[in-house]
């Protein structure tokens, strides 16, 4: 017989009894009561000043701004975005803020709190999905620890929407049908549910949401050798749930548009980018590799283990309601990788539904490691090198990752925000305690200790880094200088900056889209025109406008990219500038 970690289980009586009495002399409900409260400290974060930051560009302003223009119009059927049609993308999630807008009233804050509530349903989904797969007492609370821990998923819950919504509903759908294979009882009840989360998610990214899950089932039910059980999935009721959720929109566009929008976003939308490289530049076959270890931190550095030990079980007991499970999360895993690693258009936020399953194996490989590692030592099997190993690697990652954070942020002429430093030193401090601590037993403390680190740097983002990294977001001092000088019959333009939430403080269409051709005879025109364009293409295209401007505004930008902050450029200037100068 093996452990879970691969290794052959003792044999003799007195080494059984060793792990009954190793096990049982762990603190579980010490251990339970502090991960409890480093949860409920982990959660918190998710909360705080949610309406303080200026709106991220350019993905967050759409899902701020059209639901407001929705209720604007009084139409719930026909999205629009800077005052003009928006169809690239389904509708439920416009519906879900605008109706949070007509409840609190329109404010960023209530758009982020319903990206924070997408959040908290995935950390609940994750709790029920480990208990469901998982006999380790502390996996669901390690699993949803390491969820709610993780850097990219904290960052993704305050300023990401659509993605952060349909990753709740296919963790739904996932959560459902985990469920329904480990409860057969009530298998009719989760797949209902099952396919109302299809049909949600649909109606919020598009056929993504139905497509991968049908393809990880299909070969979850054939790796099984039970393609047969497709005839009890209850797909025909399933399909029609699915449909008259998602459905009843595209009917209701059809009827006023005919078929423009709906192909358009099925064509367009889903197969031109999956055949075409579309808004990025194309990326290598191998992306989303380190994509899947930093998006998907702490749990996803224990994703070699886990697929080690998962084998090891496999091979042993390939039935077992456990070993079945977390074959499916691996499977969902794999298949939402490579599915979109075969995408010609890649872009990290497309793999981001497998982050429950990431959590959820890494805390149950957590769970089963603390649970079983003295005994394992005390054998010198392969498992307790496995678990030791895995932690040292994580606090070596960690400090590495301090240390880095410390030499990004240090230039005199870099980008600097308020509490890098501090979370820099908290990394390398914690990293270093991480790393130590397995190799002398305390492998408790040790994961306790990455978990907090990890916490810490979510608190240090909401409290400082967040308000400080204002001073770089140039849309709210900007648009308050415009409104100043504009006039209604004035023109607001763009050009070569993406800020589009600048539609949403200003409440007026915006010039954007154009072309440097297009961009000169705007300004020469006999209109008043105010825009904002880079520092450095002001210098070079000034000499062309045919009339005279001037600079009325400017602010520093930045959007933190690694290549700049390795090079320590100084962040870039946007200016505002006015083809009707003022008079002195």
């Amino acid at each position: 017989m093996t452990t879970s970690h691969g290794a052959a289980e003792p044999q003799s009586s007195d080494l059984k009894d060793n792990l009954r009495a190793s096990v049982s002399s762990w603190p579980v409900d010490r251990l339970q009561s502090l991960f409890i409260a480093l949860l409920v400290v982990a959660i918190i974060p998710f909360f705080v000043n949610l309406g303080d930051a200026s709106i991220w560009d350019a993905n967050e302003a759409y899902y701020v701004e059209t639901p407001r223009e929705m209720i604007e119009r009084g139409d719930w059927i026909n999205p629009s975005f800077n005052y003009e049609p928006r169809f690239n993308k389904p509708v439920l999630s416009y519906w879900i803020v605008g109706g949070l807008y007509q409840v609190f009233g329109v404010s960023l804050a209530v758009e982020r709190a319903a990206i924070a509530g997408a959040a908290v349903i995935m950390l609940i989904a994750v709790w029920f999905m480990a208990r469901a797969s998982s006999p380790q007492p502390l996996a669901p609370l390690l699993a949803t620890l390491g969820l709610a821990a993780g850097p990219r998923f904290f960052m993704f819950s305050r300023r990401i929407f659509v993605d952060m919504a349909v990753t709740a509903m296919m963790t739904l759908t996932l959560l459902f049908f985990v469920l329904a294979e480990r409860y057969p009882s009530r298998r009719r009840l989760f797949l209902l549910l099952m396919y109302v989360s299809v049909g949600a998610g649909v109606l919020t990214k598009g056929p993504v949401a139905a497509v991968i899950p049908v393809i990880v089932f299909t070969i979850y039910l054939g790796v099984h050798r039970e393609l047969g059980r497709l005839r009890e999935m209850m797909i025909p009721a399933g399909a029609l749930i699915a449909l008259a959720i998602a459905a009843p929109w595209y009917v209701a566009l059809y009827m006023r548009h005919g078929w423009t929008h709906i192909t358009g976003f099925f064509i367009g939308e889903n197969l031109g980018r999956f055949t075409e490289t579309i808004g990025v530049q194309a990326r290598a076959w191998h992306f989303y590799i380190p994509v899947v270890l930093s998006d998907m931190l702490p749990w996803s550095l224990c994703l070699p283990a886990v697929v080690m030990t998962w084998w090891a079980d496999r091979r042993r007991d390939r039935e077992n309601v456990s070993v079945r499970i977390r074959t499916l999360l691996l499977l969902w895993i794999a298949v939402i990788v490579v599915v979109f690693s075969l995408s010609q258009t890649k872009q990290d936020l497309y793999i981001f539904p497998i982050v429950a399953a990431v959590a959820v194996l890494g805390g149950d490989w957590v769970a089963r490691g603390l649970a079983g590692y003295s005994v394992r030592l005390q054998a010198n099997q392969p498992g307790g090198r496995w678990f030791t190993g895995t932690l040292t690697v994580f606090g070596i990652v960690m400090t590495l990752l301090g240390v880095g954070v410390l030499y990004l942020f240090s230039g005199d002429r870099t980008v600097y925000i308020d509490g890098t430093r501090a979370a820099a030193m908290i990394a390398i401090v914690g990293g270093l305690v991480v790393a130590v601590l397995p190799s002398r037993g305390r492998d408790a403390v040790a994961v306790s200790a990455a978990l907090l680190v990890f916490i810490a740097f979510n608190w240090i983002l909401a409290v400082r880094a967040l308000p400080d990294f204002e001073r770089y977001k140039p849309v709210v001092p900007l648009s308050r200088m415009i409104e100043q000088h504009a006039g209604p019959e004035d023109v607001v333009a763009h050009f070569d900056v993406a800020l589009p939430s600048m539609v949403y403080y200003l409440r007026r269409h915006i010039e954007g889209g154009l072309d440097e051709g297009t961009f000169t005879r705007l300004l020469g025109s006999d209109r008043r025109v105010f825009a904002v364009l880079p520092e450095d293409r002001y210098e070079a295209l000034k000499g062309k406008f045919g009339v005279e401007t001037c600079v009325i505004g400017r602010h520093l930008t930045s959007d933190i990219r690694l290549r700049s902050l390795l090079e320590q450029q100084p962040p870039p200037e946007v200016l505002l500038i006015t083809n009707r100068c003022p008079t002195p």
